[in-house]
């Protein structure tokens, strides 16, 4: 049916905003790849293998999927971007109330979600201690 070409679209589609992410600081690269690699798991699997093994971007994807592990650096972007998201909200926007109020709880969410992931797989956060 139609899903197939249809995940394989929105994958590339995700990868290519992904790869954008390397260069432009404020697409949040890993999160995209993630979505991608879902993607190509349900239409492609030669693309699925091909992202998860990639020299760049298998190893947080092969993080995220064995141990949910989100980097530290990759939490320290997306906790200032968001941070700085609802400052620029606040601070220079123009916007109902409501707005604000949805806005605030959706990155709430986002910043207890990120957080509460490790930053590091077990043997390696066990060797920190």
């Amino acid at each position: 049916m139609l899903t197939r070409p249809l995940f394989f679209t929105l994958g590339w589609l995700l990868f290519a905003v992904g790869f954008a992410g390397v260069f432009i600081p404020v697409l949040p690269t890993t999160p995209l790849m993630i979505l991608a690699l879902w993607c190509f798991s349900r239409s492609s699997a030669r693309f699925h293998h091909w992202l998860y093994t990639h020299r760049l971007f298998g190893p947080p994807l092969q993080q995220w999927e064995r141990h949910g592990v989100i980097p530290r650096v990759a939490k320290i972007f997306a906790v200032g971007f968001m941070a700085a998201s609802l400052v620029y909200l606040f601070g220079f926007l123009i916007t109902p109330a409501w707005v604000k109020v949805l806005m605030t709880a959706i990155m709430a969410y986002g910043f207890w979600f990120i957080l509460s992931k490790p930053s590091l797989p077990p043997a390696a956060a066990n060797e920190e201690e």
